[in-house]
């Protein structure tokens, strides 16, 4: 049995940063190139070893992805018979998706609440607007062997010490207050502060949307009811497993982080992607050379 069965999408926020694009089209659904955020994140989640994918939704997001939630085939066969089927759905095989429906957002640890009475043991939480990727492909190349890494580095680091663990990366001085950011002993998690200034911060370590919490979280969050501490309510479970359990860290900085949630950067991610594929690479570098030169 694998160590870690369930993982969390959380893809319940409403994307204003992405106002007005994110009134048509969920942050979650638009695409990295040619693929889907949320494919990313279901294959991420498949590769890890989990049995179960947790979509943490809103209401309006919900109507929106139910019928790929729900129906394995929706586009016919005849439909661009080159790709491989697999990457026309949302489901990977031998992996349950299992929607649920957050009604008003209320941060991190609040999405998790929505979803952890169905869930047996440790789990994985990846947040919706954030891609990891090692590996650069098209759809024609889709296989779940070419999926993100990231989230299986973080059940090896559960399934060598026992900890729970978070994935992190370094980022510029400018980018620090917009995260949280990490104190580090080695791979020790030994302090946690919430989008610091540049003084503040212990390092440039940052949370890059990677989790594994341990099986007794629900019990933790107890402790830190949202109606008290609200988007907060995840910094102090972070910190409660800090001074607790342990809290070990994953280094994803060989891996390139997008972000969904964000125009520029977003638009940054589509162009980085792009030059990374082989199938686009040339092209793409002829185009900004000739775009640069005018």
């Amino acid at each position: 049995m694998a160590a870690v069965r369930d993982a969390i999408i959380l893809a319940g926020g409403r994307g204003t940063r992405m106002l007005p694009a994110s009134l048509y089209m969920p942050k979650e659904t638009m695409p990295l190139v040619d693929t889907p955020v949320i494919n990313h994140l279901i294959s991420e989640a498949a590769k890890s070893g989990v049995e179960r994918v947790h979509l943490v939704l809103s209401e309006r997001k919900m109507g929106i992805l139910e019928e790929f939630i729900e129906n394995d085939k929706v586009f016919e066969d005849d439909v661009r018979k080159e790709l491989p089927r697999d990457s026309l759905r949302l489901r990977s095989e031998g992996i349950s998706l299992i929607p649920h429906i957050q009604y008003n957002p209320g941060g991190v640890a609040d999405a998790i609440s929505v979803a952890i009475e169905n869930i047996d043991g440790p789990f994985l939480v990846l947040l919706g607007d954030m891609v990891v990727l090692d590996t650069h492909c098209s759809p024609d190349d889709y296989a779940l062997d070419n999926a993100s890494n990231a989230s299986m580095e973080l059940v090896k680091m559960y399934e060598k010490w026992g900890l729970p663990c978070v994935g992190v990366c370094t980022v510029e001085e400018s980018e620090i207050s917009k995260y949280g950011v990490v104190n580090l002993s080695d791979d020790m998690v030994i302090g946690l502060v919430e989008k610091p200034s540049v003084d503040e911060a212990p390092s440039n370590f940052v949370l890059c949307g990677r989790y594994l919490f341990p099986e007794h979280t629900s019990e933790i969050l107890q402790k830190f009811p949202v109606s008290e501490f609200g988007e907060m309510q995840s910094i102090f479970l972070l910190n409660h497993l800090i001074q607790n359990d342990g809290l070990r860290a994953v280094n994803l900085d060989q891996m390139e982080i997008y972000d969904s949630g964000d125009p520029l950067s977003w638009l940054q991610s589509q162009v980085d992607h792009a030059l990374r594929r082989d199938d686009l690479s040339d092209q793409m570098k002829e185009w900004i050379i000739e775009r640069i030169g005018e």
